[in-house]
């Protein structure tokens, strides 16, 4: 049995900064993280022709630094998008956080500049965006990049080891121990206890539905969020060049004349590629931007929010199902012209050629979208983007590339204080897989709550 001060659950971007929060306290402090260390995250695919290796632990969905944190590294400088905190804390304390968790990624290498700070653009945007029935959220944004985001990461890896920061990869938790309504500490995978006083859990999206067990198991109240389901578009980067060069990723909302459902770009990536990811044994598509080199395309997710009601209660295994039946027919990520979706046939590779935007994800198999989708989604997702070619004309070509299924993994949401502490003394949880936010920014920020209070118990 092994006894620390501080356990930290998962070293994605809400444990890294409740470990930076507490790294001079000196205290014994233990990040447990199943993915890898950074300096060995890499997918093996591209040097297997593109072929998912079926990794255990899947390199571009968990490791040091989590998912959104290696993998495109954009930080929105605004509270309004990108999780629930606002609700906990309220939006002048968010705002301040935010502010002083940049500060933070700065000092550790963050790029200076900021998309989307300009005055007269973002009224523009704001204009263009109403003129096509959609909302555009201003936000600021610095954007590391998958280059700057490793540099960053290894630098905050080295810091908090230079501290005294034991950090265990490739280890898993199996159980949160409680004793008489505290926190006692963890069991991991060999069986091994794991004692502390504190214990902060911050699983992320790829462990969101273990999350969810464990907090059933302690009888943690949760709520169910809405599931996001939809697809990844990929468009020459020159068609959308007018509303990415200076806000870079436009948040934009719609809402669906036929259904009413929300439906909302997500993870922009101008002079982007296209990315699959395992996730627990699923194939679903994702995007990434670099910061050393561009593609002459980019790609950004549209996702359809759905919230269910009484009885269902499981978002993640219906999420699950529909990214199973897109692995069933093409053995991992589908791609299709709308063109051809529109017309009612499944694309060819022979089809995909002799289009205008060639794939960045050439693992991708040409089928049909409209045998995965349920109908409500598609619809949902044909209609944004007949919205967007308002704003972008050429978005809604024949040409432009559906790349299937996305899907956001995210945990019920479970209660928490304002302070993020579970109805399990001195348990905490953050990020993410709890449910509580739904970006990078305000993930590390509830990682910095989270470990200012567990200091302030400590002293």
């Amino acid at each position: 049995m092994a006894q620390y001060d501080v356990l930290i659950i998962g070293a994605g971007p809400a444990g890294i900064f409740c470990a930076l929060q507490l790294m001079e306290t000196g205290k014994k402090i233990l990040i447990i993280e199943k993915g890898r260390s950074i300096d060995k995250r890499y997918c093996p695919a591209k040097e297997n022709g593109g072929r998912c290796l079926q990794c255990e632990n899947c390199s571009i969905v968990c490791g040091w630094g989590g998912a959104g944190a290696y993998s495109d590294g954009k930080l929105t400088l605004s509270g309004e998008v990108g999780g629930h905190l606002a609700q906990y804390i309220g939006n002048n304390p968010l705002d301040d956080l935010i502010q002083e968790v940049d500060s933070l990624y700065q000092s550790f290498g963050a790029p200076e500049h900021i998309f989307g700070a300009a005055p007269e653009k973002v009224e523009e945007l704001q204009k263009r965006a109403l003129r096509a029935e959609m909302k555009f959220v201003a936000a600021p944004l610095r954007h590391l990049g998958t280059g700057y985001s490793r540099e960053i990461l290894e630098k905050m890896y080295n810091r908090l080891r230079e501290k005294g920061v034991e950090i265990r990869t490739g280890c898993r938790v199996q159980t949160i121990m409680e004793e008489e309504g505290r926190v006692t500490g963890v069991v991991d995978q060999e069986g091994e206890e794991i004692r502390a006083p504190y214990v902060m859990v911050a699983p992320g999206r790829e462990n969101a539905e273990w999350f969810e067990g464990e907090s059933s198991r302690l009888k943690l109240s949760r709520s169910v969020n809405p599931v996001d389901i939809g697809i990844r578009v990929e468009v020459p980067a020159v068609v959308a060049d007018d509303i990415t060069r200076d806000i870079y990723e436009p948040k934009l909302i719609y809402y669906s004349q036929t259904f009413d459902d929300r439906v909302r770009t997500f993870c922009m990536c101008p002079n982007g590629e296209v990315v699959q990811e395992n996730n627990q044994g699923l194939i679903t598509v994702n995007g990434h931007s670099h910061s050393d080199y561009k593609t002459k395309n980019t790609n950004f997710a549209l996702l359809v929010s759905k919230s269910f009601t009484e009885p269902f209660k499981e978002p993640i295994k219906y999420g699950r199902y529909i990214a199973r039946l897109a692995n069933l027919l093409g053995g991992g990520v589908l791609v299709q012209r709308l063109g051809d979706l529109l017309a009612g046939r499944r694309s060819t590779s022979e089809r995909i050629r002799r289009g205008q935007v060639e794939p960045t994800l050439t693992e991708a198999t040409p089928g049909d979208l409209s045998l995965v989708l349920p109908y409500r989604h598609l619809t949902s997702v044909i209609e944004m983007l007949q919205a967007l070619d308002k704003m972008s004309p050429g978005i809604y070509s024949r040409n432009t590339l559906l790349y299937g299924v996305e899907v956001k993994f995210y945990s019920s949401c479970i209660e928490v204080s304002p302070l993020l502490e579970t109805r399990v003394k001195n348990l905490f949880a953050g990020g993410d897989g709890a449910g509580i936010t739904r970006g990078l920014m305000q993930a590390s920020v509830s990682g910095w709550i989270i470990g200012k209070e567990i200091k302030k118990r400590l002293q």
